[in-house]
């Protein structure tokens, strides 16, 4: 759950109340607010995940690796399936029958869990990426209604838990080192698709280590109890 999109799940369901996957968490903050005002038909998602994602140790690699590196060493790997240093990797959990890692699939079965919208076509591509923390998000978004940058930002603007960040000719979007401990998502680079007629091109940045991991589990928490 995140209580910014499904809330009112929390109260219907008394149970066992379980957070999402951190890249599922971060693209929703940004994809539920323009969902609900012009109805996302077809999502591609990009993602580029930090080294944290794969845990403590895996930073750790990340940094001794580097270092291995700049000094004329070759990088080994443990945490990954390939060294990460100066490299990407697009293989993030176990590959599917489908061709899929189950990273990728985690965004499509929970992203319509979430939004309750089993009609959203959605398709990712998850990659390892050498920064230490935040994961990142290159969306594109075909919608059923006209819609326009200027409209999503004043949409994204309003949305509670997300930071448009959307100031290219001054250098300003959203970056991991920006969004690094932060609460809220970065949102930015808004255009109008070349490839869909009612789309849009942007790209988030969230702190995966809190809304997508532990603020969110707190967050969940303090709805519950709000209600309890």
């Amino acid at each position: 759950m995140v209580p910014e999109v499904n809330r009112e799940k929390i109260f219907q369901h008394r149970g066992l109340i379980a957070n999402p996957n951190c890249t599922t968490a971060i693209l929703a903050m940004a994809l539920w607010p323009l969902h609900r005002a012009f109805q996302a038909k077809r999502v591609i998602v990009a993602t580029y995940q930090a080294a944290s994602g794969a845990g403590a140790k895996a930073m750790e690699e990340l940094l001794r690796e580097t270092h291995r590196f700049l000094h004329g060493e070759a990088p080994g790997a443990e945490a990954f399936a390939h060294p990460l240093p100066f490299n990407v990797i697009p293989h993030i959990d176990s590959f599917q029958e489908n061709g899929y890692t189950r990273e990728e699939m985690k965004v499509v079965w929970e992203t319509h869990k979430i939004f309750g919208d089993d009609s959203i076509k959605i398709s990712a591509t998850a990659v390892r990426v050498p920064t230490l923390r935040a994961h990142a998000e290159a969306v594109s978004v075909e919608f059923a209604r006209p819609v326009t940058p200027e409209a999503a930002r004043e949409v994204l603007k309003e949305a509670p838990g997300v930071e448009v960040v959307d100031e290219p000719q001054v250098k300003r979007y959203p970056m991991p080192l920006t969004a690094s401990g932060k609460w809220d998502v970065e949102v930015g680079r808004i255009r109008k698709s070349l490839a869909f007629e009612n789309g849009l091109d942007f790209f988030v940045v969230g702190d995966q280590l809190l809304k997508g991991a532990a603020l969110n589990a707190v967050q969940i928490a303090e709805e519950w109890l709000k209600g309890a």
